[in-house]
């Protein structure tokens, strides 16, 4: 008799349904695993060995052989340990029979019998449920980050033994409660000094990152130390919409692989804000290793990727940038896998206008020559610049704008800026119903045909502009798109000549 038991595995965000399948018989002693096992499956041997002796429950001595299936897909890390145990414990008649075939087993074994908190639960969940599975058992440690999903039985375990008296009904199967995501959602906004309203000034950058928040677009702020690009970025997460459950669950799914959820934080219930320093390698944003993790792009998928010191990176990492800003997606190939990523998030920027960073500053002077300061530009190529919607100027506040009081005027407060980019984003995604856009920022030439209609004046102003600025074909378009995130967030229903003359002022910074 074969026993089979059903698993997952998980190959980026794609769950993969795993059928183990157990045979033993007499012979010489043995433990083989096919099925295309790496090293870290194959290594389940021994721990099995140990957990099944420390649960009352040996290895047979016998010819042990089991099958990871289908063999064309690759098998890694130690989540089928618990899968792989119950095979062999129900082939030798330890555990009935009567959950087995509508339940999924993921989990990693000690060599006590415990089991270990695993990476990929929630994939892994969402892989069962999809499957039309009642049930699946998880470590105990993963059980949080599982129940968020609905229409399956999360059963949490704790060690071989605690299973094995869950399946011959000996005690109640541990279901773990559903977690519910209204009581874990925040408002999005919490009262902190990064609040819109406690930045002095600034107003020309404040409305950038407002329409960048609304269409989900990209903007880099350009400005001397001390002119508040990195406050302002800061300030750029407070404004910005809630996750709804699905984005939650899609967002959680990329920590979850990545081994950062915990019980604390069993769901990434707000939008993430990534800062990269510019030491960071290009493995460590676009993702790599090993078993090709996540990298930082991915970990900023639905929120913002922070870019301190833009320049400062080297010029091949930011390069790596301009696919991912494109299509909303990177590829991470290695020897063991190549896998997709989401990486849908907004670039936010800041840069210091030339090496010494003085070079815009009207209280210190710069001492850079003309060719330092070029070299320091050239790393933003035209490609990289031409993927980005909004380039600002952030000068140092006047002193005269200097004042301190708890009189702050609540209107350009983060509260109520979110409420303008919330009702924003809700005119887009009536227009973009029943599509696969979300953002202005996301419309393809055809669309912006389809959406963004505009005059004859409007059409004039932008020739003009586009052959005075030296733009090319794809910041025509961004730009367009750009007027249509200003109108939509002034209620407009048509794109005026007022909008084309805003969105063109934020693309000074471009090629020359």
């Amino acid at each position: 008799m074969i026993s089979k038991i059903n698993s997952i595995a998980v190959n980026g965000i794609i769950s993969d349904l795993i059928e183990v399948e157990v045979d033993i018989n007499s012979g010489l002693p043995s433990f083989t695993i096919v099925g295309l096992p790496d090293q870290g499956v194959q290594e389940s041997k021994e721990r099995l060995r140990s957990a099944l002796k420390s649960s009352q429950a040996k290895l047979p001595t016998a010819r042990i052989t089991v099958n990871l299936a289908p063999a064309d897909i690759k098998k890694s890390g130690a989540n089928f340990d618990l899968a792989i145990a119950v095979g062999i414990l129900n082939h030798e008649g330890i555990i009935n029979d009567d959950y087995l075939s509508d339940s999924i087993f993921v989990g990693e074994l000690s060599l006590d019998g415990k089991l270990r908190k695993i990476s990929g639960a929630l994939p892994s969940t969402i892989g069962a449920m999809e499957k039309k599975f009642k049930r699946i058992f998880l470590p105990l440690e993963n059980v949080l980050e599982a129940s968020i999903v609905p229409d399956i039985d999360v059963i949490g375990v704790s060690c071989l033994s605690d299973l094995i008296s869950m399946l011959n009904k000996n005690k109640p199967l541990n279901i773990q409660e559903k977690l519910d995501f209204k009581n874990i959602k925040t408002d999005g906004f919490l009262e902190n000094k990064n609040d819109f309203k406690y930045i002095l000034g600034q107003n020309h950058a404040k409305r950038a990152l407002e329409i960048a928040a609304s269409g989900g677009h990209n903007i880099i702020m350009n400005g001397p130390p001390g002119s508040g690009k990195t406050m302002l970025s800061k300030a750029f997460a407070s404004i910005l919409p809630d996750l709804t459950i699905s984005e939650a669950i899609e967002v959680s799914k990329i920590y979850s692989i990545s081994g950062l959820l915990d019980s604390e934080n069993p769901i990434i219930s707000k939008r993430p804000f990534r800062v990269i320093h510019h030491t960071a390698s290009s493995v460590s944003i676009i993702g790599g290793g090993r078993n090709a993790k996540p990298g930082e792009i991915s970990l900023a998928h639905k929120g913002v990727l922070f870019l301190d010191e833009v320049l400062e990176f080297s010029k091949s990492v930011l390069e790596v940038l301009r696919q991912p800003i494109e299509d909303g997606e990177i590829t991470v190939n290695r020897i063991n896998a190549s896998l997709t990523y989401p990486a849908k998030f907004i670039l936010v920027g800041a840069m210091n206008p030339c090496p010494c960073g003085y070079l815009t500053d009207s209280d210190k002077e710069c001492i850079c020559s003309f060719k330092q300061i070029e070299n320091y530009k050239s790393k933003l190529s035209g490609p990289l610049i031409d993927r980005i919607d909004i380039f600002i100027e952030v000068p140092k506040v006047k002193t005269s704008e200097f004042k301190i009081s708890d009189d702050y005027d609540e209107k350009n407060s983060s509260k109520y800026i979110k409420q303008r980019v919330e009702k924003s984003r809700e005119i887009q995604l009536n227009r973009f119903k029943n599509t696969r856009l979300t953002f202005n920022s996301e419309m393809s030439t055809k669309e912006i045909n389809k959406y963004c209609k505009l005059d004859s004046e409007c059409e004039n102003i932008l020739k003009q502009a586009i052959s005075s600025l030296n733009l090319s074909a794809r910041s025509y378009y961004r730009i367009i798109k750009l007027s249509r995130t200003i109108a939509d967030l002034e209620g407009c229903e048509d794109i005026k000549k007022e909008h084309i003359l805003e969105a063109l002022s934020f693309r000074k910074r471009e090629e020359k």
